[in-house]
């Protein structure tokens, strides 16, 4: 799956993010980007703070384990993870 992306003890998810929804949930891939609707505004980190809360609980992880690497202003977001969140994503992914 192109949206993730391992290296050494790390996944790189690339994520796009749609702050401002009703509620927070996995949408889709589309264009090599897992879709996350945010139920959060984007301002003041609340949407980025949201989305490492909604990922962690997801994919069983502690929050911290969630890390934006790049795109902390974009919609458009690099995430890492630890490489035993792999197991989890990837049955996630394929319930899309």
């Amino acid at each position: 799956m192109e949206c993730i992306r391992v290296t050494g003890d790390f996944l790189y998810l690339c994520v796009r993010v749609v702050p401002g929804a009703s509620k927070s949930g996995i949408v889709e891939i589309k264009d090599d980007k897992l879709k996350i609707r945010i139920a959060a505004v984007p301002e003041d980190g609340k949407a980025n703070k949201e989305l490492c809360l909604f990922l962690a609980n997801a994919l069983e992880l502690p929050k911290k384990d969630i890390v934006i690497s790049s795109g902390e202003k974009s919609r458009i977001k690099i995430l890492r993870l630890p490489i035993s969140a792999e197991k989890n994503l990837n049955g996630i992914c394929k319930l899309l």
